[in-house]
């Protein structure tokens, strides 16, 4: 009994592996049509986009996007070099937009002196953008938009 089972274990994968590698062709990878044995030369990396402009956000909630270059900037236990510029004692010297008071409160809704520990480093959640076209496209649209094709839906109806 259980010979037969391993026998038809067996007989099963074996068929499966088949039938796997037969659609091998139409898995797509990222090395597109590039055979596994040759080296595919990278493509140079996009620059920061460094305007220092403030970008509109996608959705609600979204963290700003960091509009400059941030790299070599220290983020540890001991120094953020963000808060040099962003820090509400800062602000006025630089003109950099101030941190949501929101990185000042505490998990229990108290506003605290600094940043809040679980809000210090900053690319947790805010990142650069790169000055690249898009990998995929993107078909999202915003609530305005929405709201704005709505209501001129229901105008065209009552008309």
């Amino acid at each position: 009994m259980k010979k037969s089972i391993m026998a038809l274990f067996s007989a099963s994968v074996l068929l499966s592996s088949i039938a796997a590698f037969s659609h091998a062709a139409e898995v797509a990878t990222l090395r597109d049509d590039t055979s596994i044995e040759t080296q595919k030369q990278p493509k140079s990396m996009p620059n920061v986009v460094n305007t220092d402009i403030k970008q509109k956000r996608n959705y609600p909630m979204q963290p700003p996007i960091i509009p400059h270059k941030v790299r070599n900037y220290q983020v540890d236990l001991k120094v953020n070099k963000c808060m040099s510029c962003h820090s509400r004692n800062r602000t006025e010297e630089s003109q950099a937009p101030m941190v949501s008071v929101t990185h000042y409160m505490d998990r229990d809704g108290n506003f605290l002196a600094e940043v809040s520990p679980r809000r210090y480093f900053c690319s947790q959640c805010h990142v650069p953008q790169l000055d690249t076209d898009p990998l995929v496209d993107n078909t999202f649209e915003d609530m305005n938009t929405l709201m704005k094709e709505k209501a001129q839906k229901a105008k065209a109806e009552k008309e």
